[in-house]
């Protein structure tokens, strides 16, 4: 088992991987580094190559496929995210490490959005959806996590084997953060300086296309880890709705005593029959994640002596 295990996934990443690898050495000289080439057209593989660290492919095309790969395949007491694109600081590796090492977190994470992203980053879509995701995910959540979408983290040997990964690309990061609230896995996170790409190196990430794709992710686990209230709300709207429908009905019949708009008082009572429905299929589910959460804490229990006879 590696004490440090250094995960970088790369999409065309050619212009800067060298310098990437290079960098993390020096800052984090005890780490093994893995870079997963996701099916890169430029000559990324061999750049990365040429350094002496791991080099692997990820053919399935995605972040999340390739750290779905890698923490499947890896085994370390401390497994450190970066991307292979040169905007994340070495510097601050060390202490990423050493929140999980020494300090008991079960994730730690560069937190971009308290230091200078907002002012280097020039993408205004992209600041928006940083903004968005993080205070939609600390609303519905009840946290008070920084940096919801950052690539830069360090996770546990017990955080990285239990994690279900779902995603397939950027939203992993999005799942991360959840998992990690969800779990009460205790977290740390610490700014960094953000710093844009070189010239001449573009970002993968598309802000409409990713963005809907992360906000659609929310959507789902905010359904899947708090169905109570997920489906609590969706009743709630129906009920609203089927009120504003019946209520000119009702008035309309203490009135005059005839009820002329059936169809509208079915639908009415119609939207009260899926609300009451909604509601029990959210404490059928809600009984269900339960269940889960406790299984999920044995098999904790489970990894803490994996992780011991292993290391």
């Amino acid at each position: 088992m590696d004490k440090i295990a250094l995960i970088i996934p790369c999409y065309n990443e050619g212009l800067t991987i060298k310098k990437v690898i290079h960098d993390f050495k020096l800052s984090l000289p005890e780490a093994v580094i893995y870079v997963y080439d996701n099916n890169s057209t430029d000559n990324t593989f061999s750049e990365a190559l040429s350094t002496g660290v791991v080099v692997k492919k990820e053919r399935l095309q995605g972040k999340g496929n390739v750290l779905r790969r890698a923490l499947r395949e890896v085994d370390a007491e401390c497994y450190l995210m970066v991307d292979g694109d040169d905007t994340y600081p070495p510097e601050n590796a060390n202490d990423l490490c050493n929140f999980i090492l020494q300090d008991g977190y079960e994730m730690s994470i560069g937190d971009r959005l308290g230091s200078n992203y907002f002012t280097v980053n020039k993408r205004l879509g992209h600041n928006f959806g940083n903004s968005l995701i993080r205070n939609s995910i600390n609303f519905l959540f009840k946290s008070n996590i920084t940096d919801v979408l950052t690539g830069y983290r360090a996770m546990s040997f017990q955080f990285a084997k239990s994690l279900p990964v779902l995603s397939k690309g950027f939203e992993i990061e999005t799942e991360l953060t959840i998992h990690a609230l969800d779990k009460r896995l205790i977290y740390k996170s610490i700014p960094i300086n953000y710093q844009n790409r070189p010239e001449g190196s573009f970002s993968k990430l598309n802000t409409f296309k990713d963005g809907f794709k992360v906000i659609i992710t929310v959507f789902n686990l905010f359904k899947n880890y708090r169905p109570l209230l997920f489906f609590s709300i969706v009743s709630l709207l129906l009920l609203f709705i089927s009120t504003i429908l019946a209520y000119p009905v009702f008035i309309e019949y203490l009135n005059t005593g005839l009820v002329p708009r059936f169809p509208t008082l079915i639908l009415s009572f119609i939207l009260i029959l899926i609300a009451v429905n909604s509601f029990l299929i959210g404490l059928n589910l809600d009984s269900l994640v339960n269940t889960e959460r406790r299984e999920f804490e044995f098999r904790l229990h489970q990894l803490k002596y994996i992780k011991q006879n292993n290391t």
